[in-house]
Parts: structure tokens; sequence; C-alpha cells
């Protein structure tokens, strides 16, 4: 292989045999009477990312699929294929209810597709079987570039999907190809990708980048509130305890900010401004060590969680102080009260 890159493409032909071998595509005969071999191919291809680098180098083995006779070595390969609009549709409703969007892709996706139909293959140059010079491949699962692959695959992935309890849109049936997993639960989307890692060689890509050369992402405004408040975060725990309770509360709002939020956020910003020579001050006075703790509860808000927060002085300057929102859930003044008290003994102790 004449190539500056021929290092990258050989693993990549051998990881594609390896993958080939493992799944246990084809097994070794003599070619039956009355029956001939289809040819094969390589194709070579660079996958890119969304930037345009290189993300890996992929090798393919390929059938050539106009050597199969109709109706002896292929019958029906029809195919349900994903609608652009639904992917649309997809990820427009994850947007709007703030739902995690993650992505995986099968490796050697097409060779899972069992066949039904008698295939024989010549072993491909450079992986002949030592012993078996004579025999051929005969396909017994799917492999890149017949006919009836595409349809074989979505038989095999629709039965294990639905196995594990999901149902079909009747107005789409192929949501899957390359595969996207939209919820709100992140349990279930954890536990549905061991289903699938299970069954088939995943790749787990995480939370979706690009789809079907589509970039799926953050808009720029949520990725903008989101490193304004990290760096608001990080200086309400450094020096500036008067903000806490502002940041923890505009906090909860990184996945989905509106026009309130930041208004609110551009406030704090303009108070900080305001306020830029304030500083914690330390005297001469004695050490020391007082506590102080305040929660917040209202009664229409019974059964939601509340805001309790503490701070502590030493020499009369402030060395510890926290405002959040409580884990628990209270029923009256006098409960939140207490979990404050408790939060502020923990951090005295």
């Amino acid at each position: 292989m004449a190539s500056l890159e021929a290092k990258q493409w050989k693993e990549a032909v051998k990881s594609e045999m390896d993958s080939i071998v493992s799944n246990r595509t084809w097994v070794l005969v003599d070619l039956p009477p009355g029956y001939t071999t289809i040819g094969y191919k390589w194709i070579f291809k660079k996958k890119l990312k969304p930037d345009g680098s290189v993300d890996k180098f992929k090798a393919r083995l390929v059938a050539k699929c106009f050597k199969q006779k109709e109706r002896i070595e292929y019958f029906d390969t029809y195919s349900p294929v994903a609608r652009f609009t639904t992917i649309r549709v997809l990820i427009a409703l994850a947007s709007v209810y703030n739902l995690t969007i993650h992505q995986m892709d099968v490796k050697t996706t097409f060779l899972y597709g069992e066949l039904e139909e008698k295939i024989y293959m010549d072993q491909p140059k450079g992986f002949v079987a030592h012993g078996n010079e004579r025999n051929v491949c005969k396909l017994v699962k799917s492999l890149y570039g017949l006919k009836q692959t595409p349809k074989q695959l979505h038989e095999k992935f629709d039965k294990t999907i639905l196995a594990f309890g999901f149902t079909v849109n009747e107005n789409d049936k192929c949501k899957y190809y390359d595969i996207l997993l939209i919820g709100s639960y992140e349990e279930i989307i954890t536990e549905t990708k061991s289903f699938l890692k299970n069954k088939f060689e995943m790749k787990d890509m995480s939370e979706a980048d690009a789809y079907l050369k589509i970039k799926v992402g953050v808009s720029v405004a949520k990725l903008r509130y989101s490193q304004i408040i990290g760096s608001l975060q990080y200086l309400a725990n450094d020096t500036r305890p008067d903000i806490s309770f502002s940041i923890s509360k505009l906090a909860r709002y990184t996945s989905c900010p509106d026009r309130t939020h930041w208004s609110a956020l551009d406030r704090v910003l303009r108070y900080l401004k305001g306020t830029v020579s304030l500083v914690i001050h330390c005297g001469r006075f004695p050490a020391v060590l007082e506590g102080y703790n305040d929660a917040s509860w209202i009664a229409k808000n019974s059964g939601s969680n509340g805001c309790s927060g503490y701070l502590f002085t030493l020499g009369g300057g402030t060395v510890s102080w926290k405002s959040a929102k409580q884990t628990l859930i209270t029923q009256s003044p006098f409960e939140i009260e207490l979990c404050a008290l408790d939060a502020t003994g923990t951090e005295a102790g």
C-alpha cells in the first residue's frame, strides 16, 4: 500500500476483518455444484469531525451486489428510511422540553443482519485461511454491499429494540440508523445504552454533537449564560458571599434561561460593577467563631424545597458561607429552620 497514511489504512483493514471474524459473518465451505461466488472490493473512507478534521480511517469489505442473482441470492430488499422531518421534529421537541440527547453508533452496522439466502464469496486476498485455501466464504450474516443488507439489519434491530419495551411509530417506522436517544430521565437512557451494548458492539458518543452530518448542540446564548454563572459561582464561593443567594437561584436555569433570568443576571453584574471595592475585612476582634443561619419557606409552596443558608465569621471577617436550595421537602417554617440549623452545625463541626 503506497501511501503516507498506509499505517492508518492497514489498521483500518485489520479492524474491519477482526469485526467480521468476531461476528462470525461467514463460514468456510466447499463451493457447491451449480453455485458461483460473488466478488468483493475494499472501500476506504475518512470519517470527518464537524470541524473538518479526521476522526478515523474506515475500511469496508463490500460485496459486489451486481453479481447477485434475483430470486436466488436475494428476494425482498425494501427497508424503511428515516425522514429528515422526523429527525428535526425530535430534536425540536428535545429543545422545547429540555430533553437530553445522547448518541450511539453500531460498529460495523450491517454485519448483524442474518441471511436467509445461500450466498458464496471468495476469501479476501491477504486473509486466506491457511490450510483452507480452496474453500469459499458462505455468508451467514449480512455484509456491506449485499442488496438485502439494509432490510436484514432493520429487521434485526427492530426485533431487539421492541423486545426491550419500545413501540413503533407507524408514521415513521425507521428512526434509528445512527442512534439518537432522547429522554428526560438519565437513568432510562443509561439503561437503554447498557441493553444495546449487550446486543451489539456499540460506540457510546455521549451527548450528541453531530447527527447524519447535522450539527447538534446547545445555543450560544445558553453556553454564554452557563459560562457567566460559572464565573460568578467561583466569585461567590471565594470572596463575595453577598451574591451567593442570587447565583444559587440563577444557577437552576442554566439549561433553559429566558429573558427574566438574563435580566436578573444583568442586575447582578451591574451590582458587582458598583460594589467592586467591597472586601472581606478581618479586624482585631477576639478570635471567636460566630455562626448565623436563615431559611425561607412560603406556605403556598408547601411540599416543595425551600432555601437556606449559613454564614460564619472569625475575627469579624466572614470565613465560610453557603446559600442553596434544600435537598429535603419540608412542611413548615419550623422544619426548614431545623434543616438550616443542622447544616450550620455540620459546617461548624
